[in-house]
């Protein structure tokens, strides 16, 4: 049951990066490319009628999180809470950003919500990313000094740095060089994905040129790409021990790389829905690939006082999972089908639909 939970965690957060990191990605666009009016509104509606929506999967996935795997889910809300604090603001800020744009036709109003729906977004890819990248280095389990863990096994605390602001130490913080490179990897990919859904949703002025920029931040992409994973190494040497134990992992990799390589003809692509399946399959490589490398670790232990967390050593008893599967079965029905019925309601171009007035 563990492994059936898991697996089912692993694609409620897929699913979410997916569709709520459109959003993100339409606000990176938004703040950076968008100049005109016409194509500010424009955009803001293509996140706009979607974004309350797509955060249902991150909720449902912090329930699943909270049933099947309660110690891990009070671990990392507890060791992660300044970062949980800053993003929980950022959501605020980024949802009141697109809710309160067009109350009023003042322009000074408009500038700044937009500027608060563009940095919001920009900085939610960048701490998503950063938790990505913490959670693949590992924590300082129990903290532990000169050997001795100061607390419980599954207790940690991060400051957001550390003074030598690197992951190598005992005692990492939040925000290191490599946890950035995987933030800023994370901005990148999320800013394809949302270019690609502008121009599948809308008619926007700078549809062609984004199809420019896909193709330039993809070249960045693919050097921070084989950046992050010599970095990876150094930070943790065992770090593709399993797809070398397991060989069908290697499938989450090649899932990736799919989407990397495919995106280098982003210009020559004449239906707009293969480009952005393109950058979905960089998301969902992304994430796959970090969690089938620590499978089945979900928080590496970086002192040899306290094991890892694991998907066993932190799941809900048996008895409770195997209950939980029935109410699950309810929960995913009534996810999907609220999912099916509000893209139908919102398909094809979004220019002509109502929003925020």
């Amino acid at each position: 049951m563990e492994v059936f939970w898991y697996i089912a965690i692993a694609i409620v957060l897929a699913v979410f990066f997916i569709l709520d990191g459109y959003d993100f990605g339409a606000g990176i666009i938004h703040l950076f490319f968008a100049k005109k009016e016409k194509d500010k509104a424009v955009i803001t509606k293509s996140a706009g009628l979607f974004w309350d929506s797509n955060e249902v999967w991150l909720v449902a996935a912090g329930g699943m999180l909270f049933m099947a795997f309660p110690t891990f889910y009070a671990s990392v809300f507890s060791g992660f809470y300044l970062p949980l604090i800053i993003v929980l603001w950022l959501i605020i800020f980024r949802a009141i950003g697109l809710e309160f744009r067009s109350q009023f036709k003042y322009q000074m109003w408009k500038d700044i919500w937009d500027k608060s729906f563009g940095v919001s977004s920009l900085l939610l890819a960048l701490f998503f990313g950063i938790a990505l990248g913490n959670i693949v280095r590992g924590v300082n389990l129990g903290d532990v000094h000169h050997g001795v863990s100061a607390h419980e096994g599954h207790y940690f605390f991060l400051p957001l740095w550390n003074t030598s602001f690197s992951p190598l130490t005992d005692h990492p913080g939040v925000i290191d060089w490599f946890t950035i490179v995987i933030g800023i990897i994370s901005v990148v990919t999320l800013a394809i994905h949302g270019a690609n859904w502008v121009i599948l949703k809308t008619n926007s002025s700078i549809n062609n040129k984004l199809k420019g920029i896909i193709f330039k931040l993809n070249i960045v992409l693919t050097v921070l790409t084989l950046f992050s994973l010599y970095l990876w190494q150094i930070v943790n040497p065992n770090s593709l021990n399993n797809f070398v134990d397991k060989p069908f992992l290697l499938v989450f990799p090649i899932i990736y790389f799919i989407g990397l390589i495919g995106l280098f003809y982003r210009k020559k692509i004449k239906k707009d829905e293969y480009a952005f399946l393109y950058s979905t399959l960089l998301i969902l490589g992304g994430i796959t690939s970090s969690l089938a490398s620590l499978f089945p670790v979900i928080l590496p232990s970086v002192n040899p006082v306290n094991e890892s967390l694991t998907i066993y050593n932190t799941a809900a008893p048996e008895y409770g999972l195997s209950v939980a599967l029935n109410w699950g079965i309810i929960g995913f029905i009534l996810l999907i089908v609220y999912f099916i019925v509000q893209k139908r309601l919102l398909s094809g171009k979004i220019d002509n639909m109502d929003y925020g007035h």
